[in-house]
């Protein structure tokens, strides 16, 4: 596994998962929120992204959970909080599900649930699609964002997906992401979860995740972010980490 990369150095250890558009340069926006001599956050690449596109598989949540595990001993951290956003909330879950004497918390940004994706025939094949064409992936970007954001911003984003995924990778992730059901080994996860939403995501949108993370998971609560939809890292990244930081560690001061 090629070096972490780690922001900071203190004792709140936290390791973030990305999603399936992104590696891990994701959650690169809203780490100035964050002291770095008080929180340790390590940002590895999954199997297939950035310095690992061209790693061999298998491209699925499991793995994605017990390559994170190893990444955790390899920074000799015995216990550690997860992040994921969409894809890698889910490959959180699977995590925490896996090895719940080291999770403390879990924080899913805009996270797919650990069941299948509630996706009809035509929606999976678009889906599907996005594994050899921008333009689909930029539709993809424009609707979970709710239609709002500008064009430049989509076709920059969705062009730099093509450029740090490997294709098959990608289309590997999504048939894990969207089809894998570890539901009920999730819904036993005793872990405090933060559940953050974006109020104009069309992709996972708020109902989706009181219907699911909320409703399954005993000691998880929802935070809606205003002014973000599927991708608040990029859409509100400081008030993103501020929501973090008080769940993480509520006496941090502002």
């Amino acid at each position: 596994m090629p070096p972490i990369r780690i922001h900071g150095h203190g004792p709140s250890r936290i390791i973030a998962i990305h999603g399936w558009f992104n590696d891990s340069a994701a959650f690169d926006g809203m780490l100035p929120g964050f002291d770095p001599d008080r929180f340790s956050i390590a940002l590895p690449d999954l199997r297939g992204y950035g310095p690992r596109r061209s790693s061999s598989g298998p491209f699925n949540m499991a793995t994605a959970a017990a390559d994170m595990l190893a990444v955790a001993d390899q920074l000799g951290w015995t216990r550690f909080s997860v992040i994921g956003h969409s894809m890698g909330g889910k490959a959180a879950l699977a995590l925490a599900v896996a090895a719940p004497e080291r999770v403390e918390r879990v924080i899913g940004i805009t996270p797919v649930w650990a069941g299948p994706a509630p996706f009809d025939p035509p929606t999976l094949g678009f889906f599907r699609a996005a594994a050899g064409d921008v333009g689909t992936r930029q539709a993809i970007l424009d609707t979970t964002t709710g239609e709002r954001l500008p064009s430049a911003w989509l076709r920059a984003n969705a062009e730099r997906s093509m450029e740090i995924s490997d294709r098959d990778a990608f289309a590997a992730y999504l048939e894990s992401w969207a089809g894998d059901d570890f539901a009920e080994a999730a819904s036993g996860v005793e872990r405090p979860v933060l559940v953050i939403a974006g109020a104009h995501d069309r992709g996972v949108p708020e109902e989706v995740l009181r219907a699911t993370w909320l409703a399954a998971l005993a000691h998880a609560e929802l935070a809606v972010l205003p002014e973000a939809g599927h991708y608040p890292m990029d859409e509100s990244p400081l008030t993103l980490a501020a929501r973090i930081i008080a769940f993480i560690d509520p006496d941090i001061p502002r």
